[in-house]
C-alpha cells in the first residue's frame, strides 16, 4: 500500500509541475518583450499634397454586371519597375491558395514575375522580400512565388512568428511546451486547409496553425514611394474591395526601419537592406514650405493608441467614418461608444461576412447589434453590398471642420490585430480638411455610404436576422478563449 501510495503521490506532484509549467508558459508567451523594433510609432514627417495619394479597389454590381474599378496593384506594379536602388517587400500572403472553384487574377504569379524582371533588369537592385509562413503552410512546401526569387539574389525573410507573442490563450501554451520541438519539415500527407488545389501539408503544420497569429503587414518601398496597402497579392483576394496610401519623400526612413526590425527578429541578413546612408541619399529630405499634411507610420498597438487618441478628442460636430473588414476589439468599440456618448456622429461600412461566400457574419454582425443597441441613434451601419468577395479595406476617417484624421493600412480593429499579436502597419494622417488629400477620402465614404452611381451598400436590416443564439455564443466562446482570427 505504501508503494501505491508514494506512486501516486509522484504522479500528482508530476501532475502539479506540468500544469505550473503550462500557466508559467502560457503567460510569459502573453506577456514577454516584444523584439525591437516592434509596436512602433515613427516620427512625424510634413508631406505635400504631391507627396500622398489615396488609393482604392471597389467591386460591385451594377446592371447585372460584376464591376471591377481596381488600382491598387496597377500602382505596385509601377512602383516595382520604377525601383533601381531597392525594393522592400513585406506581403502577408503571396499564392493561389483557394478552396473556391473561380477563375480568380493570377495576382501572386505577375507580383513574383515582376520583381524577378526588374532584379534581371538592374542587377544591383537589392530586394528584401518578408513574408508569412502561410504561404508555405508553415514549412510544409515550398512558396512557389516567393523563394526561387533567391536565385536571383533577393534576401527572402520569412517571419519568425515564435518570437510574437500568443493570443490563444490555451492552445499555445501546449504547442510550445509538447509540439514546437518536433519542427515543420516534412513530407505532406494531410489536405491544405487552404484548398484542395494547395499542396498537402503535415500534422505538424496543423498544430503551428492553431495558434493563429500571422505578420499581416502589407508594404512594398523603393527609393521612390512607399505604399501600405490593405491588398494581399493572393489570386483568391483579388477581386475584394481595398485600400491603399502612397507616400514619398523622408518617411519612407520609418518605412525600412519598421521592415529592418522584422529581418532582425527573424533571422534575415540586414546587409541586404540599403544603409542609413544610402535611404538617405536616394530621398529627398528638403521641408517644402507647402508641406501641410503630417503623416507617421504606426505598427501593431500603436496603431490602437493613435486612432483611440483621435477618437476621444473629437468634439460635437465632428463625423467618424469607418470601413473595416473585422470590427471587434474592444478597446476600439469602448471609445466609439464613448464618443456616442458625445454625440459624435459615427458611420461604419463592414463587410457581412468571414472568409469565403459563406455569410457566417462574425464577428461583424454580433458587434453591430451592440454597438446600435447601445448607442442613441449616433451610430449608423451599413453592410457593403458583397458577392463572394470581400470588403477587405481597413479605413478610419475622422472629419472636422478644420483639420482631419486618417488611420489606413493592413490593420483590422481587432484585438488579434492591435494587441500586439499579428505584425500589423498603418500610416497615420492628419490634414487640413480641404486638402485635396482629405477630399479624397471624403469623396470615397459618401460614394459607397450614399450609393452615388452603384449599389456599394446595403440598410443594416439586410443582415440583423443573421445572427443565431447559436452563433452569438460561438462569437462570445471564441472571443474569450482567442481561438478565433478576430
Amino acid at each position: 500500500m505504501k508503494k501505491k501510495r508514494k506512486g501516486y503521490q509522484k504522479k500528482r506532484w508530476l501532475g502539479a509541475a506540468i500544469v505550473f509549467l503550462y500557466i508559467c508558459t502560457l503567460i510569459y508567451h502573453q506577456q514577454k518583450p516584444l523584439p525591437e523594433g516592434i509596436s512602433y510609432a515613427g516620427d512625424t514627417h510634413m508631406l505635400t499634397e504631391d507627396e500622398i495619394e489615396f488609393l482604392y479597389d471597389l467591386t460591385y454590381p451594377k446592371d447585372g454586371q460584376e464591376v471591377y474599378e481596381h488600382e491598387i496593384f496597377d500602382e505596385v506594379f509601377a512602383m516595382i519597375e520604377q525601383a533601381e536602388e531597392f525594393l522592400i517587400i513585406d506581403m502577408f500572403m503571396v499564392n493561389e491558395f483557394s478552396d473556391e472553384g473561380r477563375d480568380f487574377p493570377k495576382l501572386s504569379s505577375s507580383f513574383s514575375q515582376k520583381i524577378r524582371e526588374q532584379m534581371e533588369a538592374h542587377p544591383n537592385l537589392k530586394v528584401v522580400f518578408i513574408t508569412d509562413d502561410i504561404n508555405r503552410t508553415y514549412n510544409s512546401h515550398e512558396a512557389e512565388h516567393i523563394d526561387y526569387l533567391t536565385d536571383y539574389g533577393a534576401e527572402v525573410v520569412y517571419t519568425d512568428l515564435t518570437r510574437l507573442r500568443d493570443p490563444n490563450l490555451l492552445y499555445s501554451g501546449v504547442w510550445r511546451m509538447f509540439f514546437q520541438w518536433f519542427g515543420q519539415e516534412g513530407n505532406g500527407w494531410l489536405p491544405n486547409p487552404f484548398g484542395e488545389t494547395s499542396p498537402d501539408v503535415t500534422a505538424r503544420s496543423y498544430l503551428q496553425l492553431l495558434n493563429v497569429k500571422a505578420n499581416h503587414r502589407k508594404a512594398v518601398i523603393t527609393e521612390n514611394h512607399g505604399l501600405v496597402l490593405s491588398a494581399n497579392a493572393h489570386d483568391a483576394s483579388g477581386f475584394h474591395s481595398n485600400i491603399a496610401i502612397k507616400v514619398r519623400g523622408p518617411i519612407i526612413k520609418d518605412m525600412v526601419e519598421s521592415e529592418r526590425a522584422v529581418a532582425a527578429f527573424s533571422g534575415g541578413d540586414l546587409d541586404a537592406f540599403p544603409t542609413e546612408e544610402d535611404v538617405n541619399a536616394s530621398i529627398s529630405s528638403d521641408t517644402q514650405h507647402d508641406a501641410a499634411i503630417a503623416a507617421k507610420i504606426v505598427t501593431e498597438q500603436e496603431i490602437q493608441k493613435d486612432f483611440i487618441r483621435a477618437l476621444d478628442r473629437t468634439l460635437v460636430g465632428d463625423e467618424v467614418w469607418i470601413g473595416m473588414f473585422y470590427l471587434s476589439d474592444r478597446d476600439v468599440i469602448d471609445a466609439i461608444q464613448r464618443a456616442a456618448e458625445r454625440n459624435i456622429r459615427t458611420r461604419i461600412i463592414l463587410d457581412p461576412n468571414a472568409f469565403g461566400s459563406q455569410k457566417i457574419g462574425l464577428p461583424n454582425i454580433p458587434v453591430a447589434r451592440e454597438l446600435l443597441e447601445r448607442s442613441d441613434d449616433t451610430i449608423e451601419i451599413r453592410w457593403y453590398n458583397t458577392n463572394e468577395e470581400q470588403y477587405h479595406s481597413k479605413i478610419a476617417y475622422i472629419k472636422s471642420d478644420v483639420e482631419s484624421y486618417v488611420t489606413a493600412g493592413s490593420t483590422n480593429f481587432t484585438s488579434r490585430n492591435l494587441d500586439d499579436y499579428n505584425l500589423e502597419n498603418n500610416i497615420s494622417i492628419t490634414a487640413l480638411s480641404h486638402s485635396a488629400f482629405i477630399q479624397d477620402i471624403d469623396s470615397y465614404f459618401q460614394r459607397i455610404w450614399f450609393n452615388e452611381d452603384a449599389v456599394f451598400t446595403l440598410v443594416y436590416d439586410t443582415q440583423d436576422d443573421a445572427i443565431t443564439p447559436i452563433k452569438y455564443g460561438i462569437y462570445w466562446l471564441q472571443k474569450l478563449l482567442r481561438f478565433t482570427t478576430y
